[in-house]
């Protein structure tokens, strides 16, 4: 809007050009929505101080929100090839005096089961661990309630009316984690000597130890070559097969890590592309702490006084967890050209090795 034209020319302006209207529709009568959970384990002690637990965990969500940030699309045909929209010369939107149409249908599902174990060591000659594995899948067709692409990895207005075309793994899908905790009391020394003492006495080591599987996301094309006419889009791009394409990422490169030789520009370029939603794995972590801390009690002031010192090493491998590269998803322009930049990562799960030290009085 010009500058001082509002307010005096505001409903003017805004009445001769339809496309800065916005409404909200909200569906009548909807379904109740509501989530089953259950639940089953078994628990064996091996020892006083060693016990494992084994368990599975289940979930169904049912009539879950499923918000779209604009319904006001062209709508396509569908044929024996799938889903195909008309020429943008002459379709037109659900309703073209508006410019967006948001609103939440109760139509979302979503399904989760894990298989979940976990073995505990309580202390036992100075040593503490705890290892938690969980092998578990989340499929919906749509992860997010209040926007659709509240995750990085989320896609835009998804097509509403065919949720088939939408059910995948969940945004924030982790297939696999692993973790292990420990901490260990090292021997002390009984001697006469008291510098001897305080020199070796009172260390201890701890380490926390993940590793994780990737996050799923699905490369794009980049503008609206379906000719939906949204103002943000999310169309997939179609999978070839072939004897290297059976994975569509290339591990460990984080210049190119979607395989694009995998994926072509659909033809004819208004029709919509097979590559199925969150159908790629981004990187996994693997991230190591470690922990060294001297305990000193200060027994010339109180018996409760203890000076600890503790060095602490944060990712102490210095290992680089690259993440999705879900800053460059587009794989193909809007007239089929190749994206150079696809499939790069810019930047990390974790940070580099930090370290830092610290002095500590406890009573």
């Amino acid at each position: 809007m010009p500058a001082g034209a509002f307010p005096a020319q505001g409903y003017q302006l805004a009445a001769s050009n339809p496309n800065v209207g916005r409404v909200s529709f909200l569906e009548r009568n909807p379904q109740r929505n509501y989530v089953m959970q259950w639940n089953l384990s078994v628990a064996q002690e091996f020892s006083p101080s060693l016990s494992a637990t084994l368990g599975y965990v289940g979930s169904r969500g049912v009539h879950m929100p499923y918000r779209m940030d604009n319904f006001d699309m062209v709508l396509p045909s569908l044929t024996p090839a799938g889903y195909l929209f008309p020429s943008a010369a002459t379709s037109q939107t659900l309703n073209p005096n508006y410019g967006r149409i948001s609103g939440t249908l109760w139509q979302a599902s979503s399904f989760y089961d894990a298989l979940e174990a976990n073995l505990t060591e309580r202390v036992n000659h100075g040593i503490q661990f705890q290892a938690a594995y969980t092998w578990g899948r989340s499929i919906d067709t749509l992860s997010a309630t209040v926007a659709n692409d509240a995750y990085p990895n989320g896609m835009f207005n998804q097509l509403y009316f065919n949720q088939q075309t939408t059910r995948g793994l969940s945004d924030f899908n982790v297939s696999q984690n692993f973790v292990l905790s420990f901490t260990w009391q090292l021997p002390g020394l009984r001697s006469r000597s008291r510098f001897a003492r305080w020199t070796v006495n009172g260390w201890q080591l701890g380490g926390v130890y993940r590793a994780s599987s990737g996050q799923p996301f699905t490369p794009l094309l980049g503008g609206d070559p379906l000719g939906t006419k949204l103002d943000e889009t999310s169309e997939p791009p179609n999978r070839l097969v072939g004897a290297n394409c059976s994975s569509l990422v290339n591990v460990g490169n984080p210049n190119q890590y979607i395989k694009t030789q995998c994926l072509a520009f659909p033809a004819p370029g208004n029709l919509r592309g097979n590559l199925g939603r969150n159908t790629l794995i981004g990187s996994g972590v693997s991230h190591l702490d470690f922990s060294l801390i001297k305990n000193s009690p200060v027994r010339m002031i109180s018996e409760n006084f203890n000076l600890q010192f503790r060095a602490e090493f944060f990712n102490i491998l210095n290992r680089a967890n690259f993440a999705s590269p879900t800053g460059n998803l587009a794989v193909f322009d809007q007239s089929g050209n190749p994206i150079p930049s696809a499939g790069l990562i810019t930047y990390t799960q974790t940070p580099s090795r930090e370290i830092q030290f610290a002095l500590k009085l406890i009573w």
